[in-house]
């Protein structure tokens, strides 16, 4: 497994932040995803080794990410959401300084540089100073930085933050490039689903510190979860008021309703249907995206905190 951790948990003080999680995600591309304040930071500092866990422990490419934090971090590039960049240096300055922070030679740095700055797109531009750089190609320079050393894993914390749709579309060909052309595995970190969907093959899914879904992207949306899709010709009245009567949770969506599952599954909806003379014209599951995906395990964890991630 790319990365392990088994009852690993972090509080500041009183206030839990994550855990005790169980995670395995093997090697390629992992989407992490989660609300506000799921406890994404967290876990990828835990990861690095740049806080303590409160609990538990967590392994990172067979180190152990509080014992051997240097080498974890010395074999893993980290882009950061926050600012890192020292605005008076010049982007060839500052990767070179980067990789020689991780352990390069100057020459060597100074090379790789060079060869990470091309591979995001600078050209003459990297001889320019940091603070000249605009939202987009700061965040390109922020992934130059995490690259420059060739580690075989890459932690990315929002890389598409503050980015317009341009330059939110450059960045997403990077890191499908990251992935599918030098054969680096990667974790995602991001609120925005359509960039995990269109990058991952693996997916993690925080809920308010707790893992309530990881696995294979395509497997999880094949489960189907217990929402289903329904849309009906005629007044819906009877039919929703059936649905209410039974307790089933039910949100329109333009001329879909979207019905939380029933006991008995979609033949139950039929039953409902014959009796208030409602005439279904279409019937299946939910799940195409991603966003729906975790809009339905989140939704579902609200429902029943207590319930195991699948």
């Amino acid at each position: 497994m790319l990365i392990e951790a088994s009852g690993l948990s972090k509080n500041y003080g009183s206030v839990p932040a994550l855990g005790p999680v169980d995670i395995a995600l093997p090697e390629g591309s992992v989407g992490l995803v989660g609300p506000n304040g799921a406890g994404k930071t967290t876990l990828l500092r835990l990861l690095l080794g740049l806080i303590r866990p409160t609990s538990g422990s967590a392994r990172v490419l067979g180190l152990d990410a509080s014992l051997d934090g240097l080498e974890v971090r010395a074999r893993v590039g980290y882009m950061p959401e926050h600012e890192c960049l020292v605005p008076e240096m010049t982007g060839v300055g500052f990767v070179s300084y980067m990789g020689r922070l991780s352990g390069l030679d100057p020459s060597t740095s100074l090379s790789r540089a060079h060869d990470v700055l091309h591979f995001v797109g600078f050209r003459e531009e990297r001889y320019r100073r940091i603070s000249e750089y605009s939202m987009g190609m700061r965040q390109r320079v922020k992934l130059a930085q995490a690259i420059v050393h060739d580690p075989p894993l890459v932690l990315l914390d929002e890389p598409t933050a503050g980015l317009d749709p341009q330059g939110r579309d450059e960045m997403l060909e990077l890191l499908k490039a990251l992935t599918r052309q030098t054969g680096k595995s990667v974790v995602l970190s991001s609120h925005i689903l359509g960039d995990v969907e269109g990058v991952c093959d693996n997916l993690l899914v925080l809920d308010g510190g707790r893992v309530i879904a990881q696995g294979p992207l395509r497997k999880l949306l094949s489960l189907g979860g217990n929402t289903v899709v329904v849309r009906i010709r005629g007044d819906p009245r009877p039919f929703l008021a059936a649905l209410a009567v039974r307790g089933l949770r039910c949100d329109q969506v333009g001329d879909e309703y979207r019905i939380a599952r029933p006991p008995r599954g979609e033949r139950e909806l039929f039953e409902i249907a014959r009796e208030t003379r409602t005439q279904i014209r279409h019937l299946g599951r939910s799940l195409q995206s991603v966003e729906d995906l975790f809009l339905e395990l989140v939704r579902d964890h609200e429902s029943h905190p207590g319930a195991r991630a699948p």
